[in-house]
């Protein structure tokens, strides 16, 4: 099943799920985030039979405007960890993201007039749809809704004024999310997930070739902190990020970033100057 938040011409969104080229609205939950809170989201998804629209042309926001959490995994691909010159974790590097950064899967991407060194990060987006503390590895799935397509740009120079990533990884409007979460029953962890840059594809990596699976994920973050439904796990970029190249490349105005992971769909984001 394929869960998604459309935006409305009144100014609203609601949760709505495609069959095909049609969206079926999920009545009365504003988004998907909001659907994952009743504990009988799934059935109500599919029993859904609400107002339908067609999905081209549709404007999508992320799947999940307004996690209560956005937790990242840093050095979580072999490839990517080589690039950047690091030695394979022991356990995982985390950081944050807040809501005000994301953006929907066919959104402008904005590029801040404060950085030039604005760079891609492709990832698996894990969505939460059951809550937990202390879940076990074996237990996991059971806890995880689905996944998404995320990217996760990282404003170099900020990221790495100081050693603590933040304030290079949030900043507003700059992560798109979606298009859509698809369930755990029609996707694992494995297909390959692209990035591209004006389509010369800048990363290519299976989304198995991690260092710490989603599952494992869920039960270590569990351990520090109750995982909610819609709570967001981005689980890393693979090698190929414009930082680590020779000569470095970033992202510049007009450029389109597209961001594909088989299974999961496709983020197509134009690079626009902040206003």
């Amino acid at each position: 099943m394929r869960l998604l938040t459309l935006r409305t011409p009144n100014g609203t969104t609601t949760a709505v799920r495609q069959d095909g080229d049609t969206l079926t609205e999920i009545g009365g939950f504003a988004d998907v985030g909001e659907l994952l809170k009743d504990a009988s989201w799934e059935a109500t998804a599919k029993a859904a039979a609400g107002a339908t629209h067609p999905l081209a042309g549709a404007d999508l926001a992320a799947v999940v405007p307004a996690p209560g959490k956005i937790i990242c995994v840093g050095h979580n691909y072999r490839n990517h960890i080589k690039e950047m010159g690091r030695e394979i974790p022991e356990f995982p590097t985390l950081f944050a993201k807040y809501q005000e950064s994301l953006i929907g899967p066919n959104d402008n991407l904005a590029l801040p007039q404060e950085s030039d060194t604005v760079d891609w990060e492709a990832e698996l987006a894990v969505v939460i749809g059951k809550k937990g503390r202390r879940i076990s590895e074996a237990d996991a799935p059971a806890h995880i809704a689905g996944y998404a397509v995320l990217n996760d740009i990282s404003m170099r120079d900020y990221q790495f004024r100081t050693i603590q990533w933040l304030q290079g990884k949030t900043w507003e409007k700059s992560t798109p999310f979606g298009p859509a979460l698809v369930t755990k029953d029609e996707f694992s962890a494995g297909p390959m997930m692209t990035s591209a840059v004006n389509g010369e594809i800048q990363q290519q990596t299976p989304t198995g070739d991690l260092v710490f699976t989603p599952e494992f994920l869920v039960s270590y973050i569990s351990t520090i902190i109750t995982l909610n439904p819609g709570d967001v796990i981005a689980t890393g970029t693979p090698g190929g990020v414009g930082h680590a190249q020779d000569p470095k490349r970033y992202l510049q105005e007009g450029q389109l970033l597209v961001t594909t992971i088989e299974g999961l769909g496709q983020l197509k984001n134009r690079v626009v100057k902040e206003a």
